[in-house]
């Protein structure tokens, strides 16, 4: 521990470079968090105290990578962490109370005598903190006050699961300011879920703070969601010769709800027709053998979108075998076919009743035009608006975002890396 003085002077004289290398994958972008830590440290100084001791945490955003859509039927699902983070300056208090400035926004003030859910704090970040502390002693673990200045690289509406960089970024800082580092960071990731479930009103998965938690790439098995199997995959991207790209489209998801509910009712309504509640409860084989009973009873969609399910379930199998045997040639391979399918058969790269916007295609097709035999796309996260993955090898990285900026805007295509820790002190 220092204070925000000392902190900066490490900083500059690289004294924290070890620890900084430890969670950031290049060394640019270990020397980009000079700047980034020591003007969060200025914050802190502004809004709190010049003369405190602090401790710093890292949070980062995750990707998905494969299995798209099939996490609700109780699937498979390949995700991983990557290097654009939320990060926090941070210090106990004796006050039991949380205060959490995060940069841009009004400050959090959370007082821990009361942890109960506060129907006016639904879709805003108080009740994640809130929800994050009442999980922390629900599983039986400490907590107490603390003040924190925050800051965060990971785009909100990206599909880079900046919400769940912000829980586990909360929970971290509780696990090693009154935890010394005991939770482990599935039992993070399953409170910040509550936190968001109970809390923050917003019925998600748990993949997103799995993959911000744990980091990495990550593989989670949803057969039994109240006990994921959950398994971190080892494999060294920063070595494979490509970068990750993330492709804003810059596509209104606004009017789509109703394209996402469809995707889960039409599995589920599938799954119903053999008496369950999700396709991961129906055998594939059987299901293959009902397709004209199907089509008639709830439509050709339902029966195309159930076949995606079975296929990119079983693709995620592969994805992961892939990596674990360091083909990553074969991994690209799987990337496409599972963007294919999305494409084809899931059917959520544009909205049918708006069949003259359709920018992800746009970028899908421009991608396969500059990567086509090299590299991989897909589309990523729910789809319909929003963004895209490519794997692009690294000589290709200059000539695809310059195609895709040019018609997406300056700066729409973000290049990333896979980061190989999640929630972390510095």
């Amino acid at each position: 521990m220092c204070t925000t003085a000392q902190l900066r002077e490490e900083i500059k004289n690289g004294k924290l470079d070890d620890r900084f290398k430890r969670v950031y994958v290049s060394e640019a972008d270990v020397k980009a968090q000079y700047e980034r830590y020591c003007s969060l440290a200025d914050d802190f100084d502004e809004v709190f105290s010049a003369d405190r001791d602090v401790r710093l945490f890292s949070a980062p955003g995750r990707t998905e990578v494969g299995g798209n859509h099939t996490d609700h039927n109780h699937g498979r699902v390949l995700a991983a962490g990557i290097n654009l983070d939320a990060i926090a300056v941070a210090s106990k208090n004796d006050e039991n109370i949380v205060r959490v400035k995060s940069r841009g926004y009004a400050m959090d003030v959370v007082d821990l005598s009361d942890l109960s859910v506060h129907a006016d704090e639904e879709g805003h970040s108080p009740a994640l903190v809130r929800g994050v502390c009442q999980g922390f002693l629900n599983n039986g673990y400490k907590i107490g006050g603390f003040d924190a200045v925050t800051a965060s690289r990971v785009l909100s509406g990206s599909g880079l699961s900046s919400s769940a960089a912000y829980e586990v970024l909360v929970g971290t800082m509780l696990n090693y300011l009154y935890n010394d580092g005991k939770v482990d960071p599935v039992t993070i990731a399953k409170i910040a879920q509550y936190a968001e479930n109970e809390y923050f009103g917003k019925p998600c998965g748990l993949m997103d703070q799995m993959a911000c938690s744990v980091g990495s790439f990550i593989t989670i098995d949803f057969k039994d969601p109240s006990e994921p199997i959950i398994e971190k995959v080892d494999f060294d991207f920063a070595s494979c010769g490509h970068s990750l790209c993330i492709v804003d489209t810059k596509g209104s998801h606004s009017n789509l709800t109703d394209e996402y509910a469809a995707i889960r009712l039409e599995m589920e309504s599938v799954a119903a027709q053999f008496s369950k509640k999700v396709l991961r409860e129906v055998d594939e084989k059987e299901f293959l053998a009902k397709i004209p009973e199907l089509r008639e009873a709830v439509g050709d969609r339902a029966v195309l979108r159930a076949m995606h399910f079975y296929k990119d379930n079983e693709r995620v199998l592969r994805e992961v075998d892939a990596l674990k045997k360091n083909d990553f040639e074969k991994f690209k391979q799987l990337v496409i076919e599972s963007g294919d399918s999305s494409y084809m058969y899931n059917q959520n790269v544009f909205a049918t009743k708006q069949p003259e916007i359709q920018p992800v295609s746009i970028a899908l097709a421009l991608s396969e035009q500059v990567l086509d035999g090299k590299g991989a796309w897909r589309v990523h996260g729910g789809g319909f608006a929003g963004t895209i993955q490519a794997f692009v090898p690294n000589d290709l990285l200059d000539e695809y975002k310059s195609t895709l900026e040019a018609v997406f805007g300056e700066g729409s295509c973000y290049v990333l890396a896979i980061r190989p820790v999640g929630g972390a002190e510095i």
